[in-house]
């Protein structure tokens, strides 16, 4: 036996766990109990995928749209992200350097494995979103990160990203609108970002989900960049595992055959209802953005109110990001305090690196009723606790 538990790799065994999951994990225990438990810890749109987008599902497996397909896609989609681009951002995407993914997390994988090799560095914001760091160090590479200030709203500062530069750097890592903060970057930073000469990877999985401002694609400054995206946030398409990238040309045959390799092919009848998202989706992804808006402003008041510190309110995502530190500097502790306490379910911020030590991260991605009852439970745990 002992023999073969010597057999798991070491990559396997030393990979961090994903803390929102073992919060997620811990609550829906809890909850099989009998416990009564309120989700404010994960980004799952609470909605249901838009009935026309379900419907050109079901059509297309109607129509046998069950088969394998090209690796990076069928036409009709990545012609779709193309002209997505080109109408929502005026910029001019070659429908041949999009490559559709199951999901964002796998174009994550093969843009930075197209990138890095062992010792390559990666420079990303500290807080991140909690996977980027892992995706680049399972690959060999090390993540160099620069740090985002509160008070700047948690954005990439240039002038940071420039002192951390050396030959190494293949990638700066972006993430606008970001997780976990709910902030957009400023367009004059990712101008300066775009021309630093090396390719910036853009995770805008959040594009479409902004409530003041207007979200910008790293495409409007350079050329020389890997976009991210999916439908799972702004359509409601969690559970359809669809996603895209828009890569550098020189960069898509590499990434075809690790997709050929490793993903055989994104799900026909999903692409088919993915054309239908990016086409016909505008009225329903509204609606959705402004029960969002409403709710992302009832949760920052009343956290201000029960005492939780705010410097830049968050403006897109479903995320906010609040300084806990006058109640715990450990937020792992204090997260499953709140959950085993107030039950209710929320995100430590050392999730997301050293720099968000001692914040939590709510999502409003929970009805207006749970989240006013979620947040009334940790005022009265907070009250109880530390008096008030």
């Amino acid at each position: 036996m002992d023999h073969i538990n010597a057999m798991i790799s070491k990559i396997s065994q030393e990979i961090p766990p994903f803390l929102v999951m073992d919060v997620l994990e811990r609550a829906m225990e809890m909850a099989q109990n009998g416990e009564d438990v309120i989700h404010l810890e994960v980004g799952e749109p609470d909605f249901d995928t838009p009935a026309h987008i379900v419907q050109a599902g079901i059509e297309a497996l109607k129509a046998g749209k069950t088969h394998y397909t090209p690796s990076i896609g069928i036409p009709e989609l990545r012609n779709a992200v193309a002209a997505h681009y080109a109408r929502t951002y005026g910029v001019e995407v070659d429908p041949q350097c999009v490559v559709i993914t199951s999901g964002s997390s796998p174009g994550i994988f093969l843009a930075l494995s197209s990138l890095i090799d062992h010792g390559s560095q990666v420079i990303l914001t500290d807080p991140h979103y909690a996977c980027y760091p892992n995706f680049i160090r399972f690959l060999g590479g090390e993540p160099v990160f620069v740090p985002a200030r509160p008070e700047e709203g948690f954005q990439m500062n240039p002038r940071d990203v420039e002192r951390a530069l050396n030959r190494r750097t293949r990638a700066v890592l972006i993430n606008s609108p970001s997780n976990p903060a709910g902030t957009l970057m400023e367009p004059e930073r990712m101008d300066r970002l775009g021309q630093l000469g090396l390719p910036v990877i853009s995770d805008e999985i959040y594009h479409g989900l902004v409530y003041e401002g207007r979200e910008h694609s790293i495409l409007e400054y350079t050329k020389s960049a890997f976009v991210l995206n999916g439908f799972s946030k702004l359509f409601a398409m969690t559970g359809w595992r669809l996603g895209y990238m828009i890569a550098l040309p020189q960069h898509v045959r590499p990434i075809q055959k690790m997709a050929q390799n490793f993903f055989i092919s994104p799900a026909d009848f999903v692409q088919w209802a993915g054309v239908e998202a990016l086409t016909n989706s505008s009225e329903e992804t509204a609606k959705m953005r402004d029960v969002f808006n409403q709710r992302r402003i009832a949760m920052i008041s009343k956290l201000k109110r029960i005492g939780f510190g705010i410097e830049v309110d968050p403006t897109a995502a479903f995320y906010v990001l609040a300084d806990a530190r006058k109640f715990s500097t450990d937020s792992y502790r204090f997260a499953f305090e709140i959950l085993d306490e107030a039950k209710v379910g929320v995100a430590p911020g050392i999730d997301f690196g050293s720099n968000a030590e001692g914040f939590i991260r709510f999502s409003y991605t929970n009805s207006m009723e749970n989240i006013v009852a979620g947040l009334d439970r940790i005022d009265l745990y907070i009250k109880t606790r530390f008096g008030g």
